[in-house]
């Protein structure tokens, strides 16, 4: 079920981090998509990024300093915010929603 947190265009892998931050404790389904970062154009800038091959469902939650990844193969990983960033920081989130499951009851009184 959606939160309001949740928005249809994707999230980049800050902005994704920041939202597990804000509901410690809650579990996220999210697709995640390679973002690949097209051509420059003749002036020299890159054009957008635009999300590109599907990856698959990541199962994501943040608790304390930590956040716990559940790929699509079922293995979980533990990981500090710098790691999430350098495994994750050229994918783009979509379809983030809660899947409302609670790790604590930190979202609760959150």
């Amino acid at each position: 079920m959606p939160t309001p947190d949740t928005s249809a265009a994707p999230l980049s892998p800050a902005a994704l981090l920041a939202l597990l931050r804000r509901h410690g404790g809650r579990e996220y389904r999210a697709a995640a998509q390679l973002a690949v970062r097209e051509r420059a154009t003749k002036r020299g800038a890159a054009k957008a990024s635009t999300p590109d091959a599907f990856k698959g469902q990541y199962l994501l939650t943040a608790r304390g300093e930590r956040v716990r990844a559940v790929g699509p193969s079922g293995r979980a990983s533990e990981l500090s915010e710098a790691e999430f960033l350098d495994i994750f920081g050229r994918y783009l989130f979509a379809d983030v929603q809660t899947t409302g499951v609670l790790t604590d009851l930190g979202p609760l009184f959150g």
